[in-house]
């Protein structure tokens, strides 16, 4: 079963994703509210995948993907944000995602996204 660390600074948006991935047969490795935390979780964690909002406090999650892949270069990180716009979707991706969901995101995008990006079968 992969490990998921869901981060996202909306409790009720973390509980929807946590949803998702419990009928997708993911564990929830840990959740985290913000990028800051989302290293320090990745690190104690080592999560399979990690989703990610991008609008958070403290470090958002565009810096908090550059951490972690700074820490793991192997790290996988999904964004999954509501903001639908190129240049955060080409700063994602320049920072090492390895996919990018828009919110409100559709449950079989996510768990096929997850399944893609960790080579689940």
């Amino acid at each position: 079963m992969k490990r998921v660390l869901i981060v996202d600074d909306a409790s009720v948006v973390r509980l929807m994703i946590k949803k998702v991935l419990k009928e997708g047969d993911f564990e929830i490795a840990g959740e985290a509210a913000n990028g800051v935390d989302a290293l320090t979780k990745y690190k104690e964690l080592r999560p399979d995948v990690v989703t990610m909002d991008i609008t958070m406090p403290e470090a958002d999650g565009i810096q908090a993907t550059k951490d972690i892949i700074a820490f793991d270069e192997d790290a996988k990180v999904v964004i999954l944000s509501g903001i639908d716009q190129k240049e955060m979707l080409w700063q994602a991706i320049k920072a090492g995602a390895a996919s990018y969901i828009v919110k409100p995101f559709e449950n079989d995008r996510v768990l096929s996204t997850l399944n893609e990006v960790t080579g689940k079968q």
